[in-house]
């Protein structure tokens, strides 16, 4: 949030063309000439940000496997949730900016939420906040992560080079070989990934998607009802890629896409369909659909509310979900190429996000703590 905040500052003093420079200098070699020569923009999105999807897939991977969605009804909440929490969001903005075919690709810019925010806003309420609350807002969090990288791959894919899918396909399952047979060691799977990630660069796949996959082929040893086995390969390269992706991927990324000149913005510019479609789909889609989803699916006796949570509390966390800021941003930067376009992305993410998480934060500070079970009606 504070390197957002500095790209917004430094983006609107004397130092703006030198921010602008920096972020667009070309510092590499031609890697596709889909991309062209590599600017330092590039390597922190398709390069830094494969490594953040990585962390994700291996976050994606052990819940499923031996966490909080391991079964079907631990699933089924969450599941319901995300998907109702895309789905509205993106409708909200297609009301807004569909009518123009040129809006139309950034339909799912306000479907996703960043994780890492919105988790952490939550944990600013301390005790006021249960742990089921924090739990859900994880598990829906990470289903709509999941969704958001079936969106990337299906919906913003550049034209396939067959040749290298292939040759993507082939690292792919030999990582997935290497985990068959039992290789714990982690630098195989770290040298096979980088190549999955040239080969799924050079094949017109976003090159983020590589890290997902190789998240994918890690080994990961269960151990039931207790925490993380320290010998697993997975939970090694978990809690090595944590404190990096948290500290300076994530900050790093924040700092090279949420400056914007606020020079020609105008009232009348914040209510354009773009950034307007983008701040309501955020705001209003993510609460009215992850809140509706849930109150429906508890009514409906096909899941419980939240343990120790009431029905405000739920409708805060929901709130909460419409911090989309890395995720938007980054579906943003794919979705439109063009500057003017770009920047009423960011206004729309930074305005979406931010009302989402004031609003989410203050409902949940002066909510009434709940006093009846998680199973009962209000």
């Amino acid at each position: 949030m504070a390197a957002a905040a500095l790209a917004m500052i430094v983006a609107n003093t004397a130092f703006a063309a030198d921010y602008f420079h920096l972020i667009h200098a070309v510092v590499g070699p031609e890697l596709t000439p889909k991309l062209g020569p590599m600017t330092v923009h590039l390597w922190i999105n398709d390069g830094l940000m494969a490594i953040f999807f990585l962390l994700v897939g291996l976050e994606i991977k052990r819940e499923f496997v031996d966490g909080h969605l391991a079964t079907w009804a631990d699933r089924r909440l969450p599941v319901i949730s995300a998907a109702a929490g895309m789905i509205v969001p993106a409708a909200i903005y297609l009301g807004f900016a569909g009518s123009d075919p040129q809006l139309v690709r950034g339909w799912a810019i306000p479907a996703a939420t960043d994780i890492a925010f919105a988790i952490g806003v939550l944990a600013l309420l301390g005790s006021r906040a249960p742990a089921s609350l924090k739990l859900f807002l994880t598990t829906v969090a990470i289903v709509d992560d999941m969704g958001a990288v079936a969106i990337i791959a299906l919906f913003y894919t550049a034209e396939l080079n067959l040749t290298a899918l292939l040759a993507a396909l082939v690292l792919w399952l030999v990582m997935l070989a290497l985990n068959r047979f039992r290789v714990n060691a982690l630098w195989p799977y770290l040298i096979l990934a980088s190549f999955l990630w040239y080969a799924t660069l050079l094949s017109g796949v976003h090159a983020t998607i590589a890290g997902v996959l190789a998240a994918f082929a890690i080994p990961f040893r269960r151990t039931l009802a207790a925490p993380d086995a320290e010998d697993s390969a997975l939970h090694r390269l978990e809690h090595a890629l944590a404190k990096p992706v948290a500290f300076a991927i994530v900050p790093i990324f924040g700092f090279a896409n949420a400056g914007v000149s606020l020079v020609d913005v105008t009232f009348a510019s914040l209510l354009a369909p773009l950034p307007l479609g983008i701040a309501l789909g955020l705001f209003l889609g993510k609460q009215l659909g992850i809140f509706g989803s849930v109150w429906l699916t508890v009514k409906l006796g096909l899941a419980i509310r939240p343990k120790d949570a009431n029905w405000t509390q739920v409708y805060g966390v929901a709130l909460l979900c419409g911090i989309g800021f890395t995720m938007s941003l980054f579906i943003g930067g794919l979705a439109f190429t063009d500057p003017a376009q770009g920047d009423a992305v960011k206004i729309g993410v930074l305005m979406g996000s931010l009302l989402s998480a004031v609003c989410g934060y203050a409902l949940l500070r002066f909510a009434s703590p709940s006093s009846r079970k998680s199973g009962e009606s209000e």
